[in-house]
C-alpha cells in the first residue's frame, strides 16, 4: 500500500468545478502547486478525480493514495536519543518522538522571555508571506498561507547568535548549515496549506539553490506563543497533531544522506480561530547554506 494524501473535502468541490469549468487536469495541478501543494500530492489527487469520472467511480472524499514508489524509510533520526537533549546552553526535554519518520516534540527550546523578545524584533520586519511558484521559481503571495514573516540574519544579533547555536546542536547540524531563523505571524482565520518543507527540483531557482546549498534536510518549528484557538502543526500522512505552546517546538527530518526526500513530511499549519499564533522555523541544509544574494556577491 502507497501513502495516503488526507485533503480537505472543500478541495475536491473546487477541483470538480475546475474540471467542469474546462480547466485541464495539468493546468490545476499547476494551480494546487501555485496554491502551496507539493507536486506529487496535487497530481495524485487531480489523477484520481479523473480517473473516477472517467470511470464513472464515485469521487474521492478526503484522502488518495500515492503510488508505492513514493514509500521511504529514513535511517536514524539525527536527533539524540534520551528524555533529555543537550543543546549547548540547556537542556531540552523530548515530550514525544517517532522514529518513522524521524518526528520529536519538545518542550523548553526557548523560554518566555526569548519567545517575547523574537516576537518584538520581528513585528516591525514583517511581510506578507510568499510561495515559491513551481512554473517560474519566483515568490508569490499567496492565499493558500495568509501569514506575515520575515528572516533573521544568522548570528544578526547577540540573541539570535545563542539561538542560531542552541537549535544548531538541538538538530545535531553546523551552525553555518542553517537557514537564517524565520518568524510567521498568523492572525485569526490564516493558516497554511499543506506543503513540503524540502525544495523541489522543479525550477531554477531550487535547483541553484540545491546546487549550492544541498538539499533541506530537517525543520524545527518554535512556538512563540500559546494560541487561544486552534493553529495546530498537522502531519497529514503520519497522523500526527502538535498543539502550539509557548516555549516548545516540533521537530521532523525528511532527507537522507543520498538527498532522498520523505513525502511523509507533508505538514500543514491548523486554521487558528482564536487569538494568534506566532512560530520561529529553523531549517537545515545538507552543506553550509549559501544565499542567492551570497551567491551574487561572490560572483
Amino acid at each position: 500500500m502507497g501513502l495516503l494524501v488526507r485533503f480537505a473535502p472543500a478541495l475536491g468541490t473546487w477541483l470538480v468545478q475546475q474540471l467542469d469549468g474546462g480547466r485541464t487536469p495539468p493546468d490545476v495541478v499547476a494551480m494546487m502547486q501555485a496554491q502551496g501543494m507539493e507536486a506529487r500530492a496535487a497530481q495524485a489527487i487531480v489523477d484520481a478525480f479523473v480517473a473516477a469520472r472517467r470511470q464513472q467511480r464515485p469521487l474521492p472524499v478526503d484522502t488518495v493514495e500515492l503510488p508505492e514508489a513514493e514509500a521511504f524509510a529514513m535511517p536514524v533520526s539525527r536527533l539524540a536519543p534520551g528524555a533529555r537533549v543537550a543543546a549547548a546552553d540547556r537542556s531540552v526535554a523530548v515530550l514525544a518522538r517517532a522514529q518513522d519518520p524521524p518526528l520529536a516534540v519538545l518542550g523548553g527550546v526557548l523560554s518566555a522571555d526569548e519567545c517575547a523578545t523574537l516576537i518584538e524584533m520581528a513585528r516591525p520586519r514583517l511581510r506578507p508571506s510568499t510561495l515559491v511558484d513551481p512554473r517560474s521559481g519566483r515568490d508569490v503571495v499567496s492565499g493558500a498561507r495568509s501569514s506575515a514573516g520575515m528572516f533573521f540574519r544568522l548570528g544578526e544579533n547577540p540573541l539570535i547568535a545563542r539561538l542560531d547555536r542552541r537549535l544548531s546542536a538541538l538538530m545535531n547540524l553546523p551552525v553555518e548549515n542553517g537557514e537564517g531563523l524565520q518568524v510567521l505571524h498568523y492572525p485569526a482565520g490564516a493558516s497554511s496549506a499543506p506543503h513540503f518543507d524540502f525544495l523541489q527540483p522543479s525550477n531554477a531557482a531550487n535547483q541553484a539553490s540545491i546546487a549550492r546549498s544541498g538539499q533541506r534536510v530537517s525543520t524545527l518549528v518554535c512556538y512563540l506563543n500559546d494560541v487561544a484557538g486552534g493553529g495546530e502543526t498537522v502531519f497529514p500522512t503520519s497522523g500526527w497533531t502538535v498543539s502550539p505552546q509557548r516555549g516548545h517546538a516540533v521537530y521532523f527530518e525528511y532527507c537522507d544522506a543520498q538527498g532522498r526526500v520523505d513525502a511523509r513530511s507533508l505538514h500543514a499549519g491548523g486554521l487558528v480561530t482564536q487569538g494568534e499564533k506566532w512560530v520561529a522555523t529553523k531549517w537545515m541544509r545538507q552543506r553550509r547554506f549559501v544565499s542567492a544574494a551570497e551567491a551574487g556577491a561572490i560572483a
